[in-house]
């Protein structure tokens, strides 16, 4: 699994040319986590994390509490997850995360970017299969074996823990991200993550060459110009 997983996850809100793109899924994405799990990041990790992320990838205070007092009134858009699924060029395996107002816009519009780059886009199940979805906690710290013994007692199911260059990267189901990162901090105190994400991680690699790269960066640049399209996860390899 390992550090291949920063290869495998195109984030649209760092690959969009536009600031105002990168404010503006970020923005999404804080409100839909604040409405959903509570404004107060001290009780909410998931959007206590997303906060973080945003301000490392230098999105600004006032677009962060835009988002978070759009959730505490309540009102607003009806902002919902969808997940769409299929081959990209040279068989490879793709999924696209979005948040979407309009469903049936996104799925016309994911399709176009499909058909456009001759892929094909699947039922959903159709990939997602041949992937992990896990949680990733990577955090400056030098002795893996404390980090381990934090996490299993707090009855973390730990499915890979690496140790490089004085940083500690540990992989988790997706349904643990919570007691995860909560065991981490009751352990460690104050952590500042250098990623703290959940991805789909590919169990294998599928290696595209020739004209498949080209068409393979278009169909990428396609769903970054999409506003609803938040992540895209594959696993090809260059």
């Amino acid at each position: 699994m390992g550090r291949a997983y920063q290869n495998r996850k195109v984030s649209m809100a760092k690959t969009s040319d536009a600031k105002a793109k990168v404010y503006s899924k970020y923005g999404r994405e804080i409100y839909v986590s604040a409405k959903s799990g509570g404004v107060d990041p001290a009780g909410n990790l998931a959007l206590r994390g997303l906060i973080e992320r945003a301000k490392k990838d230098q999105v600004p205070t006032h677009v962060i509490e835009k988002a978070i007092d759009k959730a505490k009134g309540g009102g607003g858009e009806d902002f919902a997850p969808a997940r769409y699924e299929g081959y990209g060029p040279g068989g490879c395996m793709v999924i696209v995360d979005c948040l979407t107002d309009n469903p049936n816009r996104t799925f016309g519009d994911v399709r176009q970017c499909f058909t456009k780059t001759k892929c094909k886009i699947g039922t959903q199940g159709t990939v997602s299969h041949m992937f992990d979805h896990a949680a990733i906690l990577a955090f400056k710290n030098t002795d893996e074996d404390a980090v381990l013994d934090g996490l299993l007692s707090a009855d973390v199911d730990v499915t890979d823990i690496e140790s490089d260059d004085g940083k500690v990267t540990v992989f988790t189901p997706q349904a643990d991200y919570f007691k995860a990162k909560q065991a981490l901090l009751d352990a460690f105190g104050e952590i500042d993550f250098e990623v703290d994400e959940i991805q789909f991680l590919p169990k294998s690699v599928a290696p595209i060459s020739g004209d498949d790269i080209a068409l393979f960066e278009k169909f990428l640049d396609m769903l970054s110009d999409l506003d609803d399209v938040q992540n895209v996860y594959h696993d090809a390899e260059f």
